[in-house]
């Protein structure tokens, strides 16, 4: 039994699965460019951010390290409250 780095290298091997995997991956690390932007324009430390979530300021720097790593793709409920602690809007559209 392959493990999963394995798996994942015999998957990207193939040019349209490289393609998609490389598409998603823009997409996050855009969406985690517009939070660090909402956090600094809001002038908010991790902690703070964490504070306004109700949550612990590991939790958002989890978060952040998810999305800058891949390995993640966080709740539609976590991406709201994130942006709300920033005193902005969450908007999802299909284009």
């Amino acid at each position: 039994m392959g493990t999963f780095k394995a798996m994942r290298e015999r998957i990207l091997a193939d040019p349209e699965a490289r393609a998609e995997y490389d598409r998603l991956n823009r997409e996050e690390f855009a969406l985690l460019d517009q939070m660090l932007a909402a956090r600094h324009e809001a002038g908010l430390s991790q902690a703070q951010v964490a504070e306004r979530m109700g949550t612990k300021a590991p939790a958002v720097t989890r978060l952040e390290r998810a999305l800058a790593s891949g390995q993640h793709s966080p709740s539609l409920d976590t991406l709201r409250r994130y942006a709300a602690a920033c005193g902005k809007t969450l908007r999802i559209s299909l284009v």
